[in-house]
């Protein structure tokens, strides 16, 4: 098993792959693919389902390398074309419905401080639960750190829906997050 550094430079690899280099290629893959498959599992409930998707993603990856103008991270450049490749997948499904917009408290009053004992599985799973809108807004507005202008854009809603969405992902989130916590109260 090789160790990688992970601030190596991989600019002469990058090249390489971009080339049509399989052996380059077959290492870019085997160095990015399981964050990749990480990415595209937050969208896409099923492991199988995740796991096609990611190939197809680096299948566009090894065929628009050669686009890559290492401008920002080559890393978060992959990354953008696999949750552009589940959420592909996701409208192919027509799995992508989004609810009724509603009105957002803008107040900070209600939120309660709590430490959790959950594991990561547990938590993914109350997240697969989410409605797939609600899901998909929340993992690119909560995980992937997008603003809610660039998810409106990318899942082609208005702003609003987009801050409606992850309302109502929160609120189901914290729904079943209230069983399972200790609150330490409100402030």
């Amino acid at each position: 098993m090789k160790i990688v550094s992970l601030h190596k430079n991989y600019s002469k690899l990058i090249a390489k792959a971009g080339k049509g280099d399989r052996r380059a290629q077959h290492d870019l893959y085997e160095l990015f693919a399981p964050k990749m498959l990480s990415v595209c599992r937050q969208y896409l409930k099923n492991t199988e389902q995740a796991e096609d998707v990611m190939l197809t993603g680096f299948m566009k990856v090894f065929k628009y390398l050669h686009t890559y103008t290492a401008q920002g991270s080559f890393e978060g450049w992959i990354r953008r074309i696999m949750v552009n490749e589940s959420i592909s997948q996701l409208r192919k499904e027509k799995k992508l419905g989004f609810t009724a917009e509603t009105e957002i408290e803008n107040s900070l009053d209600h939120v309660a401080y709590i430490e959790t004992a959950l594991e990561v599985e547990e938590i993914q799973k109350m997240i697969d639960a989410l409605p797939d809108g609600y899901k998909t807004v929340f993992v690119l507005y909560a995980v992937e750190g997008y603003k809610h202008s660039e998810i409106a854009e990318l899942l082609e809603i208005s702003e609003s829906t987009s801050k409606s969405q992850l309302f109502k992902a929160r609120k189901m989130l914290q729904s079943k997050l209230e069983p399972n916590t200790i609150s330490y109260g409100t402030h």
